[in-house]
């Protein structure tokens, strides 16, 4: 059994797609060990809770690093998680974190592209596609090896929201598409 904890600061409808997969089955040898918050009070605690999965909240690299080991993690998923990951925990953790992003990296990443900005951007392109990317995560921001993309048309007259809607629900597919693709290769699972 994968021992996954999952990062969140808002709304965790990521999270909720990744428990959802692992009731189903589709997700089999994974579990959810527990789900962090950078801050309180987000409702991605509360859907945690509801699936019976303990809630945490870490503010800080050394509290963030102590929870993680306290429950085994062998992968961390973040999941609208809103904070840059200090060194000590990249390290700890190379090739164990993975992050999904709303746009078609190495387009619309990077410092500052977050949430409806992403795609406002991707309008302001001009461009016709966008997507979503699952990734590793490394010491940059949005920077790590990709380990998966969905394409996303850009219908005429979209906005920001309706945009962010198409590629949110790409979200929710491929990032448990990705959680199965890097599991594989996990030495726990006789992978790499």
């Amino acid at each position: 059994m994968i021992n996954i904890s999952v990062l969140v600061s808002g709304g965790g409808t990521n999270l909720q797609a990744v428990i959802d997969n692992i009731e189903s089955g589709e997700l089999s040898g994974a579990r959810i060990v527990q789900v962090i918050s950078s801050k309180e009070g987000v409702f991605a605690l509360e859907r945690a809770a509801k699936a019976g999965i303990q809630g945490k909240v870490a503010k800080d690299t050394k509290r963030l690093l102590d929870q993680l080991a306290a429950e085994k993690t062998d992968l961390i998923v973040l999941a609208g998680y809103m904070k840059v990951l200090e060194p000590a925990v990249i390290q700890a953790y190379r090739r164990r974190i993975l992050n999904i992003h709303p746009s078609l990296i190495p387009k619309y990443c990077g410092k500052g592209f977050y949430g409806k900005r992403v795609h406002q951007a991707v309008l302001d392109g001009g461009e016709t596609v966008s997507g979503a990317t699952v990734h590793f995560v490394d010491e940059g921001v949005d920077t790590g090896e990709i380990i998966l993309q969905r394409q996303v048309p850009v219908e005429p007259g979209d906005t920001a929201d309706t945009l962010a809607a198409r590629v949110l629900e790409t979200e929710h597919v491929i990032l448990s598409e990705g959680i199965k693709k890097v599991m594989a290769q996990l030495p726990e699972k006789g992978g790499l």
